[in-house]
């Protein structure tokens, strides 16, 4: 049951990742308040990365470092809204 739930984890990670490119006004606000300059660029480097870090939780032989880069993306981005708040 665990590893179901990481993987549909990591394939909906890897969908929204997917998403910044198909509807990337979607994800201008949120991204906006981590990086708010060169939104459009950072917007992409961040579904890049999701689609990643997603794809590496579906598999057993990536999970572990997918997990750990995940744990450091979401540090990354907290650490970015902290200090550009206004």
């Amino acid at each position: 049951m665990k590893n179901s739930l990481v993987r549909a984890t990591g394939i909906a990670l890897a969908a929204t990742g997917g998403a910044h490119f198909v509807a990337p006004e979607i994800f201008e606000d949120l991204t906006q308040a981590a990086f708010p300059e060169d939104t459009e660029t950072w917007i992409k480097r961040n579904g890049a990365t999701e689609v990643a870090l997603g794809l590496g939780l579906v598999s057993r032989r990536t999970r572990k470092l997918a997990t750990l880069g995940l744990v450091g993306y979401i540090g990354h981005l907290a650490f970015r809204v902290a200090t550009n708040q206004r």
